[in-house]
């Protein structure tokens, strides 16, 4: 009694792919043909024929696979169903699987999310690359202007030279410089005065010429407004300026002030004969050796003649400055 039993149990396990085989094979299908309208792999058809169902996603996929194969084939959906639970000693209450004309693998649905997730962050990456690439090329667009200049030189009597950015106030920068250049004016007329008379000639060349550069510097100092506008040389008395004869080599340069202006003014040899600030309605006469390099902090307030000639300033302005050289070949 006990014997028989599991021979009952075995026979009553059928399994519902021999019987979908035996379908497919008495209508003469193959099995490629039958894998490609049911959007199967040959491999899964043949599982399933096997009764390998534990090979398969699950018990729910594969009992809708025997589903969509017995429909296919025209077959009794709910007995080749009820088959596959006898046989899987699965429980089908509860479980609602219709049948399906076409089944997607859940390997191709889970590859068909990964390339489309892959394809919206290629679009995403490509979106901000441009993005950036655009505002990278406004950026350098932006901050490549033609190149102006952003500081100022301003060379002292005594041979220093000062640097100032040009957003330093003009006046701040000016002031400094003059100040510079008036103490460095005493000392070396002090150390000029202190030194021991000798008759070495190199020292009496050196205090000659220490002398030249303070007379320059007194005779081209600011003039109180109104006060006529005079120059000197080391070789000649106070005269007009015009009155001057231009030796050879030499220029006459003349400057008008309709605006305050920071003015510097350095001969062929890199003497400096002025530095200072010139206010409205002052002017600057000087004669020096050719060529003479002017630097105007405004130049819109100056108006500037050379041996008797007016000079067009715009050609060397830049910003507010200018720099010119006069008399230069």
């Amino acid at each position: 009694m006990n014997a028989a039993h599991p021979e009952v149990v075995t026979a009553q396990r059928v399994n519902p792919g021999e019987s979908l085989r035996e379908a497919r094979e008495s209508k003469g299908w193959a099995i490629d043909e039958v894998a490609a309208q049911l959007n199967l792999t040959p491999l899964r058809l043949s599982q399933i024929e096997a009764g390998a169902f534990d090979k398969l996603p699950g018990n729910t996929f594969a009992r809708g696979y025997v589903r969509a194969y017995a429909k296919l084939l025209g077959m009794d959906q709910s007995r080749l169903v009820l088959e596959f639970d006898q046989f899987t000693g699965s429980d089908a209450v509860g479980s609602d699987v219709h049948s399906l004309g076409h089944i997607e693998e859940p390997v191709r649905y889970s590859q068909r999310i990964l390339r489309f997730v892959s394809f919206a962050l290629l679009v995403v990456l490509a979106g901000v690359g441009f993005y950036w690439w655009q505002e990278q090329a406004e950026r350098q667009t932006d901050e490549s202007p033609v190149t102006s200049i952003e500081q100022v030189e301003v060379d002292g009597a005594d041979g220093t030279t000062q640097i100032h950015p040009l957003d330093e106030p003009e006046d701040q920068a000016v002031l400094a410089a003059q100040g510079a250049t008036e103490l460095s004016l005493p000392s070396a007329t002090a150390e000029a005065a202190a030194e021991p008379e000798v008759d070495s000639s190199a020292e009496q060349a050196e205090q000659t010429e220490q002398a030249e550069v303070a007379e320059v510097a007194a005779v081209a100092a600011v003039e109180p407004p109104g006060a006529t506008d005079v120059t000197a040389t080391a070789a000649v008395s106070p005269a007009p300026a015009e009155s001057l004869a231009v030796a050879a080599g030499e220029g006459r340069l003349s400057v008008s002030f309709i605006a305050d202006c920071w003015t510097q003014v350095t001969d062929a040899s890199g003497k400096v004969l002025f530095s200072a600030l010139k206010r409205k309605g002052e002017s600057l006469q000087l004669l020096g050796k050719a060529p003479l390099e002017l630097r105007l902090g405004f130049a819109r307030g100056a108006q500037v003649s050379y041996n008797g000639q007016a000079i067009d300033l715009v050609p060397f302005t830049t910003g507010e400055t200018a720099r010119i050289k006069l008399g230069g070949q």
